[in-house]
């Protein structure tokens, strides 16, 4: 797995400082894990603040205000988290590595820190939650309907379960 994390802010989160890739490996690999992922994977993590993914909201997403995760798929699925189609498209893969090029996530600590506060748990849980939650995107996954709400939230939960990381 080749997973690059990057932080380009100087917002901390005392708790989780100098302990976000151990977080952050875990969950992803928790999640590649649930979704039963049959390939290596490429994936970037980018760590910043309310500014800065307010700017990408607006361009990526045309929405003018800043949220808490970002997810930028790289693969489209038939159905969430069947990866057989992978096989038959060429650009999944780096061709270097062949590695899945899985996606980018992008989370906001000072919106994950908010967050904590605002629904009463601690900032590790958040991060946690918000990286599941992106994984599960990049798996295909969305919540536009409230069956597919539902869904998402369960397997959210169910990842968060397996590394007990609870509320």
């Amino acid at each position: 797995m080749t997973l690059t994390i990057d932080k380009e802010t100087d917002f901390i989160i005392d708790e989780l400082e100098g302990k976000y890739e151990e977080l952050l490996e875990q969950v992803v690999n928790a999640a590649l894990d649930y979704a039963e992922c049959p390939y290596e994977i490429e994936l970037n993590i980018l760590l910043t603040d309310n500014e800065n993914i307010h700017k990408l909201n607006k361009e990526f997403r045309n929405i003018d205000s800043a949220t808490d995760v970002l997810s930028f798929p790289m693969i489209s699925y038939e159905t969430p988290a069947d990866f057989s189609g992978c096989e038959t498209e060429e650009d999944c893969f780096n061709p270097e590595t062949g590695e899945l090029i899985l996606g980018d996530i992008v989370i906001s600590l000072e919106k994950a820190m908010e967050q904590a506060e605002k629904y009463g748990h601690g900032a590790k849980r958040e991060v946690a939650f918000l990286a599941a939650h992106s994984m599960l995107h990049l798996f295909g996954y969305d919540h536009m309907t409230e069956e597919e709400a539902s869904l998402m939230e369960k397997k959210q939960e169910d990842i968060l379960q397996i590394l007990g990381i609870v509320r």
